[in-house]
């Protein structure tokens, strides 16, 4: 959905460009210069955009539920840990960009949905995306998140990436997080409190073509990951008018778990020990997590989270 948006805010430029418009074109182009760093110093979200009626009726489409298990204390800053990422990562845009359903269950607290830098690149999509209230991926910008001293925000970081998008399969519990720790490194110099969410469904929206670790496809697959900072997964599902081929993702439900918070005590320079020792007791919370709702959302007793 996000591609297919930016292609056309990047054709629209084009067309300015080629056109007789091309003095709007140079226009924005000193705009985006200006407002480079905006992604990086919480960008510039909308209440209008994110309470736009079409967002009702995207999180009706599958139906998209976001679940509260505990309350999250709005004097507190919080890092949400999201799994898995999916094709689509419907669940984090529907509850986390999209109002009112955070807004709801967690009232005082604000999400921002981290996304691959990359993004912000584009001409007007990036004004989209801003408006709804995702920024950058990077360091400084969820440091500028966190860093705030009333508390109140919630960095949402999917922490599989790009890379976990190739493990979405149907029936896949396949997350990429043993090696993934700057997450963890970020929550302790800020004192941000750990939370690990899960959406049950997230997998299920998308079949892809079968591309296990070591084929060639696979193979190909990474490699272009690693050039390009994004995976590029063989996906299909359903058309408009009919359920045999198409793009437009099935109509399977989705529910959004968020998890009890983990305490985290600020620490300015945590040692690798410290890191390794909270992010085993993270990956610890977010099975018991799993463990204790996946009978509620179809997943078998003897299925379990594997981690890689």
């Amino acid at each position: 959905f996000l591609s297919l948006v930016a292609e056309f805010c990047c054709g629209f430029f084009v067309i300015l460009i080629l056109g007789n418009f091309w003095f709007l074109a140079v226009l924005y182009l000193l705009w985006l210069y200006l407002d480079w760093e905006t992604p990086c110093a919480g960008g510039r979200r909308s209440q209008w955009v994110r309470s736009w009626t079409v967002w009702k009726y995207f999180r009706e489409y599958f139906p998209i539920h976001l679940i509260k298990t505990s309350e999250l204390n709005p004097n507190h800053n919080y890092l949400l840990g999201f799994h898995p990422h999916g094709v689509l990562v419907a669940g984090a845009f529907g509850n986390f960009c999209t109002d009112p359903p955070f807004k709801n269950l967690f009232p005082g607290l604000t999400p921002y949905l981290h996304i691959m830098p990359i993004w912000f690149g584009c001409p007007f999509f990036r004004e989209y995306i801003m408006s709804a209230g995702m920024v950058s991926a990077s360091k400084e910008s969820v440091s500028y998140v966190l860093n705030n001293e009333r508390g109140g925000h919630a960095s949402v970081i999917v922490i599989g990436g790009a890379e976990e998008s190739l493990n979405a399969h149907p029936g896949s519990l396949t997350l990429n997080i043993l090696k993934r720790k700057g997450f963890i490194k970020m929550a302790l110099k800020h004192g941000a409190h750990l939370v690990p969410v899960f959406s049950f469904g997230e997998n299920e929206l998308f079949k892809q073509v079968a591309n296990p670790k070591g084929s060639w496809l696979r193979n190909v697959q990474e490699k272009l990951q690693k050039i390009m900072g994004f995976a590029l997964p063989l996906f299909h599902a359903r058309g408009i008018f009919q359920y045999s081929f198409g793009l437009i993702p099935y109509r399977q439900p989705i529910h959004t778990v968020v998890g009890s918070p983990i305490p985290v005590k600020q620490n300015l320079n945590p040692t690798t020990e410290e890191i390794d020792q909270l992010h085993a007791l993270y990956l610890q919370k977010l099975k018991k997590l799993f463990e204790e709702h996946k009978s509620n959302y179809g997943i078998p007793e003897h299925k379990s989270l594997i981690f890689e």
